[in-house]
């Protein structure tokens, strides 16, 4: 469920048409779906051990481990989010959600275990996605701040400036620190 956007779609809000351009995406995706398989062959395989070696294996609880540990991989496996000039998209199992980076109406950040930050566009689209993506990725963080700019400048933006200023800095904190890490300075 993609969202595409047009000219005719984008002008009854009154912003363009997000230009073309190449998405970037996650690069820590692959190893996070690398690491949920492996989780979950790993509860797999325990599971069936324990089963085999007290006797009591059979089909049904063979079906039923593999199920628990579907559940185990689906419930670990992080949406996909990539970013392109004037799109953010997050892209789970089952659904694409997409938002309009240029057209940003509010940001939301959420503290706390597990945390979200939730941006919602002028056509109302909203999208929810882990900061750490933005962090551990300078060339989106990049693309989506031009964009958050732009939403600034154009009047949108009405809600969440401070929470992407505090963003920005802790963004700024992760490559200096990581900057020193590498130079050996640390």
């Amino acid at each position: 469920m993609e969202r595409r956007f047009t000219h005719a779609a984008a002008g009854a809000h009154g912003a363009a048409a997000a230009p073309p351009g190449p998405f970037v995406h996650d690069i820590h995706w692959a190893g996070e779906m690398r690491s949920a398989i492996g989780v979950a062959v790993l509860l797999f395989t325990a599971l069936l051990t324990v089963d085999a070696g007290s006797g009591r294996l059979d089909v049904t609880r063979g079906v039923l481990w593999a199920g628990l540990a579907g559940l185990l991989f689906v419930v670990l496996l992080p949406p996909r989010v990539s970013v392109r000039p004037g799109l953010l998209s997050s892209r789970g199992l089952l659904m694409r959600r997409t938002v309009r980076t240029d057209s940003l109406a509010s940001v939301r950040c959420s503290d706390g275990v597990a945390q979200r930050m939730a941006l919602r566009d002028m056509e109302g689209a909203r999208v929810e996605i882990d900061p750490m993506v933005l962090v551990r990725n300078p060339a989106m963080w990049h693309l989506l701040d031009m964009d958050t700019r732009a939403s600034i400048r154009r009047g949108t933006l009405l809600s969440g400036v401070t929470a992407l200023q505090q963003l920005a800095q802790r963004i700024d904190r992760e490559t200096a620190r990581t900057v020193f890490k590498v130079s050996g300075v640390e």
